[in-house]
């Protein structure tokens, strides 16, 4: 059965992305940011309660207290798609998201994310990409932006750990804006390469905000690689339903 289920909202999910995804790359370009975010955003909500009535996969938060009311860098765990569609939900708000460049060639998703305010980096430029996250990043969290990015920057298996990359924490240093730390074990319920989602209940945790008020970027990246994994440790891990 979760097999079924999961092929039955994936085909759902297709079907709405493609939707919101048309309205979005016809109208981002003409409406102000707070209304494509909200459009975005309402995308989120939907697919998480999908998830929910057709996977049986829910999260519950701990820490939403720690999430801003204003601008923000939002860095957090990397594990699987869920995040990228649940964060959005979850933080809400004016959001840009740092990502790689190949993903605005999808056709109708790669067009709604260029009309948005995505930070489109090529991740082999380094150093290049990292004056692009400094100059667009502090443009948008200036304008009350939540500027989204995962320091590991690719996927990473339950219990495992990426290189956390300087990209969010310069832009800490250099902006001033306080980062948010995430973790999460979503990776558990909606694994890479995998098209079952197990049900369940996704853990998340939001940290307190790490300011970076005359502090390093390397003291920044270290402070939220040490919080993070701490988290991760402390995370139950789930036992899937394999049926």
């Amino acid at each position: 059965m979760t097999r079924i289920r999961s092929l039955i909202y994936f085909a759902l999910f297709v079907i709405n992305t493609l939707v919101f995804g048309l309205l979005l790359s016809i109208l981002g370009w003409v409406i102000p940011g707070s209304w494509s975010n909200a459009v975005a955003n309402s995308w989120a909500a939907l697919n998480s309660w999908l998830l929910k009535l057709i996977c049986g996969l829910n999260y519950r938060i701990r820490g939403a207290e720690n999430l801003p009311e204003s601008a923000a860098i939002i860095m957090s765990k990397h594990q699987s798609t869920w995040e990228t569609i649940a964060l959005r939900h979850i933080v809400g708000g004016k959001q840009a998201w740092i990502l790689k460049r190949e993903l605005l060639r999808i056709p109708v998703f790669g067009w709604a994310l260029a009309s948005m305010s995505s930070i489109a980096i090529d991740r082999k430029a380094g150093r290049k990409a990292i004056v692009q996250i400094i100059k667009q990043g502090t443009s948008l969290l200036n304008n009350g932006y939540r500027v989204m990015i995962f320091p590991e920057g690719t996927r990473t298996a339950p219990g495992k750990r990426g290189r956390y990359g300087m990209g969010g924490a310069i832009l800490a240093e250099k902006s001033g804006f306080p980062v948010i730390p995430i973790a999460h074990n979503a990776g558990y319920f909606w694994r890479r390469r995998d098209i079952n989602k197990y049900p369940g209940v996704i853990d998340v945790v939001i940290g307190k905000p790490i300011r970076p008020k005359e502090r390093h970027a390397k003291e920044i990246i270290r402070e939220v690689e040490k919080w993070i994994e701490e988290q991760m440790d402390q995370l139950p891990t789930p036992t899937r339903i394999n049926s």
